[in-house]
């Protein structure tokens, strides 16, 4: 073999500097972005909010929107206007690039807003209240122009304070973490646990407004001459909010091994602040939300239902959070007697499961609780303080990333301390061991068995937690008194789903960005489209009801859905090998945020923000030797033994990021451009070689199908935000697709030999044909169509369009092409979408035909499926309900990708 020819990829390497020179063509030289006066004009676009009722309470939004290529430079400034043409202070920042160096997509913050907004090229308004940030002394203070939070650089103080004008509303906010060394179930003595508190390593202000800070804090939590459990947490503020929100993450790297009861189980993980009380007792305030946006509304010292009446003015002021009148105009039975009504400090609400919580309340520490209440889902949202001001606060997905739990404690003295506990300490500890004892499988050709039986790929040690990583999302308000109901309530919406600015379909579709061509708006205007969007609406409702019905909830599953149905138990394989958990398998989440791209539909998006927020952390590794994989389908969602990129691939988080520049998901893009390094550390293959292997640095077996689309993705994504390894990524974007474009038979020949130094494939010298029908589904498709459109590279094209062609072709077909068939395939209705792509490209009629023939006529879901459920109830199942036992999840997969593309690309052509 011999290396390919470079062509002119050195110099394309190396480029850098602004982003005019941010492009590429073979054989060119590298072109300069046009000039501002020859740029397209980009009409202005009209942004609308998820849900009714625009921004609510929370801080502010930030949204993401793609622009056509060469409409915009990248300091291109943006206007805002209402719908009454009023302006609206913006901010905006570029985060990506089209290859000639223009704005592929800008984000823009806003901290005000209800209705639509229209959005268009002109001078930002600046806010009346600006954001600021001042890094100078011992702390990063943070100002709204309401309220300012004073930021620790160092020690255990995430933040020092936050106050609101003079009034200090919180102090001392910090992470919590309680560690068990042995589990209950196996040790009934003595429980003994250890705290260990957040310790902050690195402080960096990621913005400084005027709109929008953002203060990202990252560190380990501490106890002793021991640290461990990573967190990173970033704090958004906004323009003249009173409040701020958190983004909290943990990576698991403690140790948990099968069989044994001790190890590093999670008792407790929270985050707490202390809130100064500075008001009489009866004047002190507790509000915790319960169902919907029902609320506890409770005084620390109540005056209400007591034997003696103060008054019907003196308890509804109480009751509605107001100052009291001074006792001294009560009915003095009451005032005289004050000191002997409790006051009762500590509150405490437990979310230990999907379906129910609990509330009591007790006096003080060492006396006993008291029931306050209770009910199924609780909003996951509190209140303490007082007609001086108070401190509300929220976690997000209370009750879906359950056991969680909200403290009140000490609010009868003169600080009281609010912890929310992501992970309750109520809860059993959080128990990550590996399922099974292994069961003998101590060799490969057992282990291979084992996959023949429960379609689990297991290997010992391999089902580890370390490495894996989990965000939560917080809201925080400093309010200057008790605020009144109804902003309780819009406080507690924000909390429940925060509000979020959107793009139409239309704007995501006229940029051509995500595979341009691959998705249109739903359409009906014929009976047989019109079916097929009944069939798309059909399959994302029942996956939406079917978490419901079987509460795929909880801290570390909520997000995720189940891989394959047992009709006989009426019931999901959660407990058999690898049909339990999804885990991205064959990309459901491409086909739930194409779902979202061309409808815009608000439930959509939340339910993929659910499957990004889960996939993007929980089934892939962040530490260790496997940092940059993901983990295949399984019982637990680390648990196969199957360590790949086709998890780990940054298309499935591409889609979140650039619609709402969560800096979260960044990093998790970022994290993935050097993962072509854990090719050396594990072997996907090793369980099949016949042939002894040492990977070998300059020579590493590749796939072209789950490994490069894994890769590719992480390095075109990374090339078109220019982040730090852009020039690195760049290069192999083009380096590799030269590499497989030169390969004898292009992408059928499966894999090439892989230089990690050089990023280059090496040219076979005799063909070969290897082709597997997982190789295009896990993104492949849609990145081809993608770099296709951004990179000038006809030879990768035709490659391309060759494997489109001949994949779903008749043996007879395929073997004329290339001396041989392609042995046994599946999944054809799912690579209709590659014969529509092809037949577009090529303007080949046959292949479009052959689109529509594969899509109705093959695999997969049929016009015969029933596109039902049957109603379930006891005593076949847990709970009443409905199943669709024909559905599976690699089944809807694609047959939803298949049908959102062959739309877009050959709606006209349907038979």
């Amino acid at each position: 073999m011999s290396p390919i020819p470079r062509r002119s990829l050195l110099k394309a390497a190396a480029v850098a500097g602004a982003a005019a020179q941010f492009s590429w063509a073979p054989g060119a030289k590298d072109a300069q972005a046009a000039p501002r006066a020859e740029a397209a004009a980009a009409d202005p676009v009209t942004l609308d909010w998820l849900e009714d009722g625009g921004l609510g309470a929370a801080p502010g939004s930030t949204v993401g929107v793609p622009w056509p290529k060469g409409v915009h430079q990248p300091d291109q400034a943006f206007a805002l206007t209402d719908a009454d043409g009023r302006v609206v202070p913006v901010q905006s920042w570029p985060i990506a690039y089209w290859p000639d160096g223009s704005l592929k997509w800008s984000a823009h913050a806003v901290s005000s807003g209800s209705g639509k907004l229209t959005l268009a090229a002109g001078d930002a308004a600046a806010p009346d209240k600006k954001v600021t940030v001042d890094k100078s002394g011992g702390t990063v203070d943070v100002s709204t122009g309401v309220i300012t939070a004073k930021i620790g650089k160092n020690g255990s103080t995430l933040i020092k304070s936050v106050t609101r004008g003079s009034t200090e509303i919180a102090r001392n906010g910090r992470l919590v973490l309680i560690r068990q060394p042995e589990i209950e179930d196996e040790d009934q003595g003595t429980v003994r646990t250890e705290r260990f508190d957040g310790a902050i390593g690195e402080v960096t202000v990621e913005q400084e407004g005027p709109v929008r800070a953002v203060v990202r804090i990252d560190g380990k939590h501490r106890k002793g001459d021991r640290s461990w459990l990573p967190f990173s947490v970033r704090l958004y503020f906004y323009a003249g909010a009173d409040s701020f929100r958190m983004v909290h993450t943990i990576t698991y790297d403690g140790t948990q091994e099968p069989g044994k009861a001790s190890g590093d189980f999670i008792r407790g993980l929270g985050v707490r602040f202390s809130v100064p009380m500075r008001d009489a007792s009866y004047d002190r305030h507790i509000r915790i939300g319960g169902e919907g946006t029902g609320l506890l509304r409770e005084a620390v010292k109540g005056i209400t239902g007591l034997r003696r009446d103060p008054g019907a003015a003196v308890q509804a002021a109480q009751y509605a959070g107001q100052k009291l009148p001074d006792p001294s105009t009560w009915d003095q039975r009451v005032t005289t007697r004050l000191q002997y009504i409790p006051e009762w400090g500590d509150y405490t609400l437990s979310q230990l499961s999907a379906d129910g919580f609990t509330l009591r309340k007790r006096t003080k520490k060492g006396y006993g609780w008291i029931a306050a209440g209770g009910g199924k889902r609780a909003s996951g949202f509190g209140y303490v303080g007082g007609a001086s001001g108070g401190f509300s606060f929220g976690l997000r997905n209370f009750w879906e990333k359950h056991p969680a739990q909200l403290d009140i404690r000490d609010a009868h003295t003169d600080e009281a301390e609010v912890t929310l506990w992501l992970w309750s300490p109520e809860a059993q500890p959080m128990d990550l061991r590996f399922y099974h004892d292994g069961m003998g499988q101590d060799t490969y050709a057992k282990q291979l068995e084992g996959l023949n039986i429960t379609y689990e790929d297991y290997e010992p040690k391999f089902g580890t937690p370390y490495g894996i990583a989990r965000t939560s999302e917080l809201l925080f308000w400093a309010n200057e008194s008790t605020p009144a109901a109804e902003k309780l309530a819009r406080q507690i919406e924000a909390v429940r789903v925060l509000p979020q600015l959107a793009a139409p379909p239309g704007q995501l579709i006229k940029a051509k960005v995500f595979g341009p061509g691959l998705y249109s708006e739903p359409d009906r205007s014929t009976p047989a489209k019109a079916k097929i969007e009944d069939h798309l609406d059909f399959l994302f409702t029942y996956y939406k009801d079917q978490v419901e019905q079987r509460r795929w909830y909880g801290f570390w599953d909520y997000g995720d859905f189940m891989h394959t149905y047992d009709t006989v138990r009426h019931q999901w394989r959660y407990d058999v090998g690898g049909y339990a958990w999804d885990n991205s398998e064959l990309s459901p989440d491409i086909w739930l945020w194409m779902a979202y791209l061309r409808s815009g539909r608000a439930d959509i998006f939340r339910f993929a923000e659910a499957l990004t927020r889960h996939t993007g952390e929980v089934d892939v590794y962040h530490l260790g030797d496997w940092a940059g994989l993901g983990t295949r389908h399984g019982v637990q969602h680390y648990a196969d033994s199957a360590k790949q990129q086709r998890i780990a691939n940054t298309t499935y988080r591409r889609y979140y990021y650039f619609l709402t520049a969560d800096e979260r998901v960044g990093d998790l893009m970022h994290a993935n451009v050097d993962s072509d390094e854990t090719f050396l550390v594990l072997d996907p293959q090793r369980k099949v070689r016949t042939d002894p292997y040492t990977p070998d640095r300059h020579a590493l077996s590749i796939g072209f199908g789950t490994d490069w689309s894994g890769l590719v993705s992480a390095w075109l994504t990374e090339w078109e935000r220019k982040g730090p390894k852009w020039e690195k990524a760049k290069a192999r974007v083009l380096s590799t697709m030269e590499g497989i474009a030169a390969q004898p038979n292009g992408f059928v020949q499966g894999s090439g030999l892989y230089d990690l130094d050089t990023g280059e494939f090496a040219v076979a010298s005799t063909p070969v044909v290897s082709v597997s029908h997982l190789s295009a589904v896990f993104g492949l498709g849609e990145l081809c169509a993608e770099l296709i459109d951004l990179v000038d590279m006809p030879e990768f094209n035709q490659a391309y369009f060759d494997y489109c062609r001949y994949f779903n072709a008749t043996k007879t077909e395929q073997k004329a092409r290339y001396g041989s068939d392609f042995g046994t395939l599946l999944l054809f209705q799912g690579h209709s979408r590659l014969d529509a792509y092809a037949a577009v490209q090529t303007g080949d009629d046959a292949l479009a035909k052959r689109a529509w023939t594969k899509f109705y006529g093959s695999d997969g879901y049929t016009e015969a499926s029933p596109w039902k459920t049957e109603a379930l109830s006891g005593p076949v199942t847990l709970v009443a309900g409905s199943e669709a036992a024909w559905v599976s999840s690699n089944d809807t997969a694609l047959y939803g990708l298949a049908a959102i593309e062959n739309l877009a690309l050959l709606g006209d052509k349907m038979p």
